[in-house]
């Protein structure tokens, strides 16, 4: 009876001491880079090695915030004639149909999205649809992380830059509010690693800053896909000015040169190279189709 209860005792210590070596292993942690160690592990390139970048604050106050310290909505900064709601659409359907007394391919009246945020396929007809056009950083979260420090310019270039730009189901977006990746994720798990991922590179282009919530957030989603690439996200944001407004170093060409103010424009390719602004991302400073001649977004790239 002895040798029975030695053995059973043996065996519970045995299944105790497995439990713990399990536990420290980083099987529960995702992809075992650790939800602890966060960044750190992470392979370069990725958006979970990015977060790393990422300055940690706490959340500033709502105060004074308003949708036109942002500039008016969906205003043409890339000086391509059409606006920049018309432009996602543009990038973000298919089947697209256009107004034909607007230059044929501006004015988007009809096509079909493949809603990133729910997985469902939605028809869009101007004037009677669902879609909207989501902030994958709301204005108001920036609004408390940096940007109340910002000129009008570079909120209005946050605010209409594609990166930070999708067009997804309304009543979905709707339902996201301001919140950050702490308190929303899009319903659709499948495209929960993307959506942390573009915040991340939002983030850090304009210099934004995280709670730490917000980045255990964003540590925890992207540790399930730590290939996760960051998405390109052009040129550092000129800083705005402030303390806070970070932007990195005005996206020079790392020789001493200085990015040109959002309303910056270059009669050449040669001319944008000279500046050390070549190459141009739609949305950028300066970027405008007469520069981008494949028309595949980027300007002033041979």
């Amino acid at each position: 009876m002895l040798t029975t209860r030695a053995g059973t005792a043996a065996a519970a210590v045995a299944v105790l001491l497995g439990a713990g070596l399990a536990g420290c292993t980083g099987e529960g942690l995702g992809s075992g880079t650790g939800s602890g160690a966060g960044s750190e592990g992470a392979p370069k390139g990725s958006a979970l090695k990015a977060v790393g970048d990422l300055a940690v604050k706490g959340r500033a106050p709502k105060t004074g915030y308003a949708r036109d310290e942002f500039g008016a909505a969906w205003a043409d900064t890339d000086h391509n004639g059409c606006d920049t709601r018309d432009d996602i659409l543009r990038r973000d359907l298919t089947g697209t149909s256009f107004r034909a007394d607007r230059g044929g391919d501006c004015v988007v009246v009809s096509g079909t999205l493949a809603d990133p945020y729910t997985g469902r396929r939605i028809d869009f007809t101007r004037g009677r649809s669902t879609v909207d056009i989501d902030h994958v950083v709301a204005l108001s979260d920036a609004w408390q992380k940096g940007a109340t420090y910002w000129s009008r310019d570079k909120r209005r270039q946050i605010a209409n830059d594609p990166l930070n730009l999708l067009a997804v189901d309304g009543p979905t977006n709707r339902g996201k509010g301001d919140g950050d990746a702490a308190t929303w994720l899009p319903p659709d798990k499948a495209f929960r690693c993307p959506y942390v991922a573009r915040q991340v590179a939002v983030k850090k282009k304009y210099g934004l800053w995280v709670t730490e919530a917000e980045r255990a957030a964003m540590v925890k989603v992207l540790d399930t896909c730590p290939d996760e690439p960051l998405p390109d996200a052009g040129k550092p944001a000129a800083s705005g000015g402030g303390p806070d407004a970070g932007g990195g170093d005005g996206g020079g060409d790392g020789k001493g040169g200085t990015a040109p103010s959002t309303g910056a424009t270059y009669a050449n390719c040669a001319a944008a190279r000279e500046a050390g602004a070549a190459p141009l991302h739609r949305g950028d400073p300066g970027y405008s189709r007469s520069l981008d001649r494949d028309g595949d977004g980027v300007a002033c790239d041979t």
